[in-house]
């Protein structure tokens, strides 16, 4: 294929796709709840995947209203510091995120991080895989909205001077995936058990590569089913 048909960058979320965030993210989450007097069930942790910390900070926040509390500026606050103290002890990158991160640098296809995290968060990430492999990053208050809405991925596109309909997000939460696809970028959804409708699915990073990559672009229809 020429290299026309490859993707004009491919685009990664941060949290649960290339980095094993998602408990230290509960963990954080638990923690400064129960700090705050109205602890977390396993419904919390299932609403709470895939937020960006400011909605989280307002899920915790609107079970504090009866029992009253900070607000909810305040709780992102503790939010980002609960959950860079865990990350400082440092984050294990997920399967295959090196390697198809490399493959992308030899293919010469600028990657992307766009995350809901906030900055402080991106960058202690951005120290374990690696930022010299990402063209750029997009962290929380990096663009007017944050996903769902399309903004992260729009701007991300747009600092890269590339169509967002010729990228391919890779995605780990429908939250994530609505926010590319409303960005009009082709996506994969990777996990062990996530899903969305019309969109290819993957257990794990080690299942893309690049004709994947380059047959998402140029069929956009395309579905690949999980593997």
């Amino acid at each position: 294929m020429s290299s026309r048909e490859s993707p004009a960058a491919v685009l990664f979320d941060m949290d649960g796709t290339l980095v094993d965030t998602e408990d230290l993210w509960w963990d954080a989450c638990v923690e400064v709840a129960d700090g705050l007097g109205s602890p977390l069930g396993e419904a919390d942790r299932e609403a709470l995947f895939g937020l960006s910390v400011e909605d989280a900070a307002l899920h915790i926040t609107a079970a504090l209203d009866s029992i009253g509390g900070p607000g909810a500026r305040a709780v992102e606050t503790m939010l980002t510091d609960a959950f860079t103290g865990r990350l400082e002890n440092g984050v294990t990158t997920l399967p295959g995120a090196v390697a198809l991160l490399e493959a992308l640098r030899a293919a010469g296809i600028p990657a992307g991080l766009v995350s809901a995290s906030p900055r402080p968060v991106v960058d202690l990430v951005l120290e374990t895989v690696g930022g010299h492999r990402f063209r750029l990053s997009v962290a929380a208050g990096d663009s007017a909205r944050n996903k769902p809405a399309p903004d992260p991925y729009l701007a991300a596109a747009a600092r890269l001077g590339v169509d967002p309909t010729a990228c391919v997000a890779i995605e780990d939460s429908p939250t994530g995936v609505a926010s590319a696809r409303s960005a009009g970028c082709a996506v994969i959804v990777v996990g062990p058990s996530i899903a969305v409708d019309g969109v290819t699915a993957v257990p794990t990073l080690e299942s893309v590569d690049l004709p994947l990559l380059r047959r998402l672009v140029s069929d956009p229809g395309a579905v690949t089913p999980r593997t």
